[in-house]
């Protein structure tokens, strides 16, 4: 006696072999695709990664268990939710008045606070010449044309490659005192940008940072990633992230060709 089929049943098996086979091939293929160039060349991202091989101030380790995942789907929950912890002056990002002075900070000059207007329109890359920090003397010859609101200064710190190493380098190039002083009271610039996690040597660093945020006029954004880039004027996008009462913030920025 020849025993019947389910067919139904048949059907549904091969369909979830066939299911199964798709999802072992496609799982092969699963890679993100991480640019830095967008638009054959026409978009630039300029913020940097946040990893554990990132530096932190005065830190030789590194950004350690910065990123942990609270809950784990394949512990049971139902998805994967990650929690952050770190400075909101780590990686790419922006300071606020407040950082360096307190009355600032008590009134509330936070990131929040800051003005898109600012943090986004037309930039200018600049090279700043190598194994020097930003003097009064270097401004100057910088020639930045009168007008230019937002200035991104290339140093040696983009060609050292310091902020792919987990080592904080106290020796890293930015402005001094006496070039922060030149820039607020000859120019026009409103967004200082600078490759290491200070825009201020750190040798001057208090002093330095008191200088630009005195005015509440002009936005240091640190931690650039500048590599790769040519000189010359670009649509310059920085976003902060919206922290109430933190006077700084993690910032994606890009620029356009």
């Amino acid at each position: 006696m020849t025993s019947s089929v389910n067919l139904p049943l048949l059907v549904l098996f091969a369909s979830a072999l066939f299911l199964s086979s798709l999802l072992v091939v496609a799982g092969k293929d699963l890679k993100p695709n991480r640019r830095e160039v967008y638009e054959g060349g026409k978009i630039f991202d300029i913020s940097h990664r946040y990893t554990t091989g990132m530096p932190a101030w005065e830190s030789t380790k590194g950004m350690v268990n910065f990123l942990r995942l609270a809950a784990s789907m394949k512990n049971g929950s139902v998805a994967n939710v990650s929690e952050m912890k770190f400075s909101v002056h780590a990686g790419t990002h922006i300071d606020a008045p407040g950082h360096f002075i307190d009355k600032y900070y008590d009134a509330g000059f936070d990131s929040d606070s800051l003005d898109l207007r600012v943090l986004n329109g037309p930039a200018l890359l600049v090279d700043v010449p190598r194994n020097k920090n930003i003097t009064a003397e270097v401004m100057e010859s910088l020639n930045i044309p009168k007008g230019v609101r937002r200035v991104l200064f290339r140093t040696e710190n983009t060609d050292k490659r310091l902020m792919f190493k987990k080592e904080f380098d106290s020796s890293y190039a930015g402005f001094v005192t006496d070039g922060a002083k030149w820039l607020v009271e000859n120019t026009n610039i409103k967004l200082v940008g600078l490759d290491y996690l200070s825009f201020a040597a750190y040798e001057e660093s208090p002093a330095t940072h008191n200088v630009i945020l005195a005015g509440r006029d002009i936005i240091p954004v640190e931690g650039l990633k500048l590599d790769d880039v040519k000189v010359g004027m670009y649509m310059l996008h920085c976003l902060p992230l919206r922290l109430v009462r933190a006077e700084g913030a993690p910032t994606r920025c890009i620029l356009i060709e």
